[in-house]
């Protein structure tokens, strides 16, 4: 049995080898397998914010700068020595017309005045908006912190390939020849008679023309539904409040100013107006002046309407 066992020892550690040295290989072949390389970071983009186009409100009545401003999505201050009545002028606007700003919720706008020497500064100056405004943020200066706040990209590992050899080709395809364009001799047609100048649909029709004064636009509500909207507002007040006084001066203020400037249907607005400061003047003491002023105004329409 010993002697059996014996001759059988050589063949049983040539099996070990022969083992140990295919596992040795497969372990070699493991270690040698590249791995795919982790996915690069992708950079995220800042979400695009919502932007405001600051209109340009020189040269309008105050009165009309807040509507202008309040419809853009801004808010305002009046800053400097004259107030925010309804007839004074804007003269300087920060930040200028065409700033591109951020709209994070109604960016004030700062408005410079100057007196109208046409009407009186009466009632109460309204300097700010009634509602609160925030810092202007220009949207480059958004921006450049963007840029500069914006945390670094790691760059992804670049895996190399093994570099291959393409043989050259042997032949070329020949270029393509396009024949040149046929030349046709330039024909003359007659000019088309010019067309009459069509009305802008941005802006109603004048009754007349006022040198200096805005267009009435399209989409803003014309004088006399603005004046009727006043009578029935009026018609149903039991006791005059702060607020409603501020309203009406500001209704007031608007009306007057437009149909001075010749906006349509002028005359018909102010006859309506001055209806509400009657009817205000009997059952509430006040309106008398504000009356007065709407029949001048009526009178300057009527002339200029002929």
């Amino acid at each position: 049995m010993a002697a059996r066992l014996a001759m059988l020892a050589p063949r049983f550690i040539a099996l070990v080898v022969i083992w140990l040295l295919a596992w040795a290989s497969f372990s070699l072949a493991q270690g040698g397998t590249q791995t795919t390389p982790p996915p690069a970071p992708v950079a995220v983009e800042a979400e695009k914010p919502n932007v405001l186009v600051v209109p340009d409100v020189r040269r309008q009545a105050y009165v009309f700068a807040k509507g202008i401003l309040q419809d853009a999505g801004f808010a305002w201050r009046v800053r400097g020595d004259v107030d925010g009545f309804a007839a004074n002028t804007v003269t300087v606007q920060t930040p200028a017309p065409g700033a591109r700003v951020i709209d994070n919720g109604a960016p004030v706008v700062t408005l410079r005045l100057a007196r109208s020497t046409q009407y009186a500064e009466r009632g109460v100056p309204e300097n700010t908006a009634p509602f609160s405004g925030s810092k202007v943020v220009l949207l480059k200066d958004w921006r450049a912190e963007q840029k500069k706040n914006a945390p670094p990209v790691a760059e992804a590992p670049v895996e190399t390939a093994p570099a291959t050899t393409t043989p050259a080709p042997t032949t070329t395809a020949p270029a393509e020849t396009t024949p040149a364009p046929a030349t046709t001799e330039p024909t003359t047609t007659a000019p088309a008679p010019a067309a009459p100048p069509a009305q802008d649909p941005a802006y109603r029709k004048a009754d007349f023309t006022v040198s200096g004064a805005p267009r009435e636009p399209a989409d803003e509500m014309p004088l006399p539904a603005r004046a009727r909207a006043l009578e029935e507002r009026a018609a149903m007040l039991k006791k005059p409040s702060r607020r409603f006084v501020n309203f009406w001066l500001y209704q007031h203020s608007w009306i007057v100013t437009g149909a001075r400037f010749g906006w349509k249907d002028g005359d018909v607005a102010l006859k309506t107006l001055i209806r509400v400061d009657g009817s205000l003047q009997k059952r509430f003491g006040f309106g008398r002046r504000s009356q007065f002023h709407a029949r001048r105004a009526l009178a300057y329409v009527e002339s200029k309407r002929g």
